[in-house]
C-alpha cells in the first residue's frame, strides 16, 4: 500500500470514529456505567470479578484492566471478534454507514469479486432451502431421519441441493452471475456444473456478519463422501472458520464456555438440545487459530471427542496449542452406548447437558486412557506409560500444575518425582522435534511480545505520572499524544492511589516480569534452533541444557 492509499485508509478510519462513538460499539457487549468522566463495565473476556474495563468517551479510548489490553474501537472490535483488522474495518464501514470502495482504490478488484461471491451464496443458499420446502422425501428425511425440528432448521438455514447436472449454474446464470463468479464462490465443479448434488445442505455463515461464506453437504442417499465441503475461496478459510461460531458466539459470551465437537451436525443437534455453546473445526484438524479465536470468547474450552486412538491423538494436540495461549482445557466424555453427541442427543438430551457439567481435565483425561490401555504392572508398560506422560506434562506451563502431574504419576508407577524428571531431557527432545516449526516459533514470539508491550504500557504509566518512581524505569517517554492519553488512562485506574513505596514496589515486580518475558523470549529462539539440529543430537542436547538453565534462572 503506497503513501496515498494508506492517507486513504486513515480518512476512513477517522470518518468511522467520527460517526461510532466508542461507548456506542463497546456497550453492544458490555453494561458500561458513568463513574466520572469515564465509563466502567465488566471484561468482555470474564476474567474480572469487579468492574476493571474502562472507556473515555472524551478520547475515544478503552482499556481492560484485568485482561491487560487497550486501544480504539477498531482494536476492540478486534479482540472481542477475534477478527483481523480488515474485517473489524469492514463491520464498522457497515454499522457507521461508510463506504470503503471510495477510500480503498488498490482493492477494488478483488473487493467486487467476494462481494459478487457473498451474493451468489446467498442466493445459493435460499435456493437450497426452497428446495427443500419442495421435495416431501427430503423433509422426511430432516425432520424424522435427522430428528430436526423447524426451528433448528430455519437457524441453521438448511436446505437440500437437488441431484441434478447443474440446476443451481442454471438458476445463477438467470440472475446475471457468469460461471466464473460461481465458481469463486465455491459453487461449481471443474466440469462447470453443480458441486453439491443430492446433499442435505448446512452453509458456514461469518461468525462477524452472519453472512453465507460456503456450504457443507451431507449425502442423503448412497455415495461418497459421506460430507462434502466449499473449497477454500475467497470467502472461506478451513484452518479459521469455526462452524456453528456464528450462532454459538452470544451463548458463550453468556456462559463462558464453549464446547468443541467433532462434527457439524454434533453442532447442530447440540443448539436444539439447549447446549448452544456447541460448534466445530468442520472435519479439519484443530488449529493454534481456531483456539486463538476461542480464547478471544472464553478461555473454558471443552472438548467432545471419541476416546479412540484418534480422539486421543487430537486432545494430546489440544493441549500442546492449549500450554502457548494459556487456556482451560476439560474433554466431555461418557456417552454409553452412544458413538457421537448427536447419537447421545437422540436418546436423551439430558444426558448430553449432563455429560457437558460432568467434563474432566484434559490431562486427566488423556492420562486415564494411557493407563487402561497399558499394563503398568510390566516394566515395558511402565516406561511407555512414562514417555507417554512426560511428553504431555511438558506441555503445561504452570509450574504448580505441572508439579501436581509429576507427583500423580510417579505415585501410580511408584517410583520418584526426580526418576520422572531424570527422563526430561529425553521427553523435551521427543516433544520439540515434531512439533516446534519456524512458523509457529514466530507465533510464540509474536506472542510473548505482545505480553511486553503490555508491560511496558503500565511501565510508562508510572513513568511519565508516577513521580520520582518512574525514574527507576529504564524506558523511554512516547512521543505520540495518543498514547499518553492511552496512558493516562492506565495510570488512574491502576496506580494514581498507591503510595510512593507501594508503587515502588509495584515497579519491581513489572521490571521482574519484564526481565522474564525477556528470558522466554531467548527460550522461544534457542527452541527454534532445534529446528536446525534436529538430526544432530549432540547439538540438540546441548540447546536443550541452554534451555533448562534459563528455566532455573
Amino acid at each position: 500500500m503506497g503513501v496515498e492509499e494508506r492517507v486513504l485508509m486513515q480518512d476512513a478510519k477517522e470518518e468511522i470514529r467520527a460517526r461510532l462513538p466508542i461507548e456506542d460499539v463497546v456497550s453492544q457487549y458490555i453494561e458500561l456505567k458513568r463513574a466520572g468522566r469515564t465509563l466502567k463495565g465488566r471484561s468482555p473476556w470474564g476474567v474480572d470479578k469487579t468492574p476493571s474495563f474502562m472507556v473515555s468517551p472524551e478520547k475515544g479510548i478503552w482499556h481492560d484492566f484485568s485482561a491487560n489490553k487497550g486501544g480504539d474501537i477498531f482494536s476492540f472490535i478486534m479482540e472481542v471478534e477475534g477478527i483481523t483488522f480488515r474485517e473489524a474495518l469492514e463491520k464498522l464501514a457497515a454499522q457507521a454507514g461508510v463506504e470503503l470502495k471510495k477510500y480503498d482504490k488498490s482493492d477494488e478488484k478483488n473487493a467486487r469479486l467476494k462481494m459478487r461471491a457473498k451474493e451468489a451464496n446467498e442466493l445459493a443458499c435460499k435456493y437450497y432451502q426452497v428446495c427443500l420446502a419442495k421435495n416431501k422425501a427430503v423433509c422426511e428425511y430432516v425432520f424424522y431421519g435427522r430428528k430436526l425440528n423447524r426451528n433448528t432448521i430455519v437457524e441453521f438455514r438448511i436446505g437440500y441441493a437437488p441431484n441434478t447436472k447443474n440446476s443451481l449454474v442454471e438458476f445463477l446464470k438467470k440472475r446475471g452471475y457468469s460461471v466464473d463468479e460461481a465458481k469463486e464462490a465455491g459453487l461449481i465443479n471443474r466440469f462447470n456444473g453443480d458441486l453439491f448434488k443430492g446433499r442435505m445442505m448446512i452453509p458456514f455463515l461469518d461468525a462477524n456478519t452472519g453472512e453465507v461464506i460456503g456450504f457443507t453437504g451431507r449425502i442423503i442417499e448412497k455415495g461418497e463422501p459421506k460430507y462434502l465441503n466449499t473449497p477454500e475461496t475467497r470467502l472461506f478459510n478451513k484452518g479459521r472458520f469455526i462452524f456453528g461460531l456464528s450462532q454459538a458466539k452470544e451463548a458463550i459470551r453468556k456462559n463462558n464456555f464453549v464446547v468443541i465437537v467433532e462434527g457439524n451436525m454434533d453442532v447442530i443437534s447440540s443448539h436444539q438440545a439447549g447446549v448452544k455453546e456447541a460448534v466445530a473445526t468442520s472435519g479439519t484438524a484443530m488449529t493454534e487459530n481456531h483456539l486463538k479465536i476461542l480464547s478471544r470468547l472464553t478461555t473454558d474450552i471443552r472438548l467432545a471427542y471419541d476416546g479412540d486412538e484418534a480422539g486421543i491423538k487430537a486432545a494430546e494436540r489440544a493441549i500442546m496449542l492449549a500450554g502457548k495461549i494459556g487456556i482451560s482445557l476439560s474433554v466431555i466424555s461418557g456417552y454409553g452406548k452412544a458413538k457421537d453427541p448427536d447419537e447421545l442427543i437422540k436418546i436423551d438430551s439430558k444426558l448430553w447437558q449432563e455429560c457437558v457439567e460432568k467434563r474432566m481435565p484434559a490431562v486427566d483425561w488423556i492420562l486415564k486412557k494411557y493407563e487402561n490401555k497399558l499394563n503398568l504392572m510390566t516394566g515395558p508398560g511402565k516406561k511407555e506409560y512414562s514417555d507417554m506422560a512426560m511428553k504431555i506434562i511438558s506441555y503445561i506451563e504452570d509450574p504448580v500444575e505441572k508439579k501436581h502431574y509429576e507427583q500423580l504419576v510417579a505415585r501410580k508407577l511408584d517410583v520418584t518425582v526426580e526418576d520422572l524428571q531424570a527422563k526430561k531431557i529425553t521427553t523435551e527432545t521427543i516433544r520439540l522435534k515434531p512439533v516446534v516449526t519456524r512458523d509457529q516459533g514466530k507465533t510464540e514470539l509474536a506472542e510473548s511480545m505482545m505480553v511486553m508491550k503490555n508491560l511496558e504500557d503500565s511501565l510508562q504509566a508510572i513513568l511519565v505520572y508516577g513521580g520520582v518512581v518512574g525514574q527507576e524505569i529504564a524506558l523511554e517517554v512516547p512521543e505520540y499524544e495518543t498514547r499518553l492519553e492511552e496512558l493516562s488512562l492506565i495510570f488512574e485506574e491502576k496506580y494514581a492511589r498507591m503510595k510512593e513505596e507501594a508503587l515502588a514496589q509495584e515497579v519491581v515486580s513489572l521490571n521482574r516480569r519484564y526481565k522474564e518475558e525477556l528470558k522466554k523470549q531467548r527460550i522461544v529462539k534457542l527452541t527454534e534452533e532445534l529446528v536446525k539440529f534436529e538430526n544432530d543430537e549432540e547439538k540438540t542436547i546441548e540447546i536443550l541444557k541452554q534451555i533448562e538453565q534459563l528455566r532455573r534462572e
